[in-house]
């Protein structure tokens, strides 16, 4: 199992050892075991190690578009279905006349309840209307303690998943040379900031790679990694298309519009 690791990044040993103690888990109960609620990169990481064989894994988190999604790790002979997931859908009725909220409070309103991020999936804003997904174990909880979102009285309101909104998110296609992959060289070619600027940004706490916290410059890139700036949105690694001549890296990112 050691040479599990070498295949993945040296930080994300910690989750890759509760993905096989999941797995161990399904193997010696034989029943299914479902997680928290896994960010994409989690995602990613729970299907490859958990592979194909006898243990398989679905995720599910509201709807096809979800981010956000919670995985159900079950033995062959088992068939999981949608309330297998225990997610339960809000929304927030609020005087959208007078008010406008967004994604940052709602999410900051669930943290400061004392809400684990794993807890909680998608937070969707959609033309004035917000939803959210949470585990069914704290939909109570939620009901009975979240009566504010920032200055503004709230209400939620419980409704079936097959109300969920779309995710109205647009990625603006961008294609550039880097010189190497390098976190600070590939931010700076996406914000077009100094390469000076963008190092102390990463050293100050300012930047997160798959929704993990990242303060070394010389951080690696991968295909596929969400990329996010204090002050600049969030943007992803679609594809690294090679190298030039010169020996820099052609890349294809989209920013988040």
């Amino acid at each position: 199992m050691e040479g599990i690791y070498q295949h993945f990044r040296p930080e994300e040993k910690d989750f890759i050892d509760k993905v096989i103690a999941w797995k161990s888990e399904v193997e010696m109960m034989y029943a299914p075991k479902l997680t928290d609620f896994l960010d994409p990169r989690q995602q990613f990481l729970t299907k490859s190690i958990v592979g194909s064989g006898d243990i398989n894994v679905q995720f599910f988190g509201g709807n096809p578009t979800a981010e956000r999604k919670r995985a159900l790790l079950y033995p062959s002979y088992y068939s999981p279905e949608e309330k297998d997931f225990d997610i339960v859908l809000f929304e927030l009725k609020y005087p959208t006349k007078f008010v406008q909220l967004d994604h940052r409070q709602v999410l900051g309103t669930l943290l400061s309840l004392g809400i684990k991020r794993e807890k909680f999936g998608d937070i969707i804003v959609n033309n004035g209307r917000i939803q959210f997904l949470v585990v069914a174990e704290l939909a109570s909880f939620i009901e009975m303690h979240m009566q504010k979102v920032g200055k503004a009285s709230v209400k939620v309101e419980r409704l079936p998943l097959s109300d969920i909104m779309n995710h109205a998110e647009e990625w603006q296609e961008k294609q550039t040379t880097v010189s190497s992959l390098r976190l600070d060289v590939v931010l700076s070619g996406i914000t077009n900031l100094s390469r000076q600027k963008v190092q102390s940004m990463i050293k100050n706490g300012l930047v997160k790679v798959n929704w993990q916290l990242i303060d070394e410059p010389s951080f690696i890139c991968q295909e596929g990694d969400i990329l996010s700036a204090k002050g600049f949105g969030r943007s992803k690694l679609f594809s690294i298309d090679g190298q030039t001549k010169k020996e820099k890296w052609r890349i294809t990112m989209g920013i988040l519009k």
